[in-house]
């Protein structure tokens, strides 16, 4: 069955959904001198999901603090916040705002605009719905993984001599959790 986004909708209560960042992680994979994988995070990130009557009215917009990078190592993660690599001085900040959803059941398809400094490029992140589940404060929450990638380069993120060793394709896997909107109470 193919789901038109002019009527489709998520399986999610309308209104603003807020980001559960406890239950959150935005990591990332690039390759180091083409032969292993380092893989790190950004701890501090802001998201929102907002639902609307139709796909078209949905949204999804995030914001991730380029100087929380990291990686398990100190050192490599100071390096990485200098001018020579991320300058997050300059690029404080890498934010995401959705331009269409679109998919049905498990799997949905994000299309966005991902922003790091000055620079904006296209992105499309696979989308798997988890579901929702009642927390044990009450709460419902709605679980998400993302993946998709980047060329490091397509955002001025060219580390010259350094860029050799390090991968232009960056693998983004995001493991998100939502918290439902309050319903709130109707006045007669």
């Amino acid at each position: 069955m193919t789901t038109s986004t002019a009527h489709a909708t998520l399986p999610l209560a309308h209104g603003r959904w807020a980001l559960d960042s406890d239950h959150t992680t935005v990591g990332f994979t690039i390759r180091h001198l083409g032969v292993a994988k380092v893989r790190g995070r950004f701890g501090a990130v802001s998201a929102e999901l907002v639902i609307g009557p139709t796909l078209e009215d949905s949204t999804v917009t995030a914001s991730v603090d380029l100087a929380s990078i990291d990686t398990g190592n100190e050192t490599r993660d100071a390096h990485l916040r200098s001018a020579e690599l991320l300058d997050v001085e300059a690029r404080t900040t890498m934010s995401y705002r959705s331009t269409q959803i679109r998919g049905e059941g498990s799997d949905w398809t994000l299309d966005g605009e991902l922003t790091i400094g000055d620079v904006t490029r296209p992105l499309t992140l696979a989308i798997e719905f988890g579901g929702v589940e009642a927390f044990f404060d009450g709460t419902r929450h709605a679980g998400f993984e993302a993946t998709g990638e980047i060329h490091r380069s397509d955002f001025g993120l060219d580390f010259g001599p350094l860029s050799a060793m390090l991968g232009d394709v960056v693998k983004i896997e995001l493991d998100l959790q939502f918290i439902e909107p309050k319903v709130a109470a109707h006045s007669s």
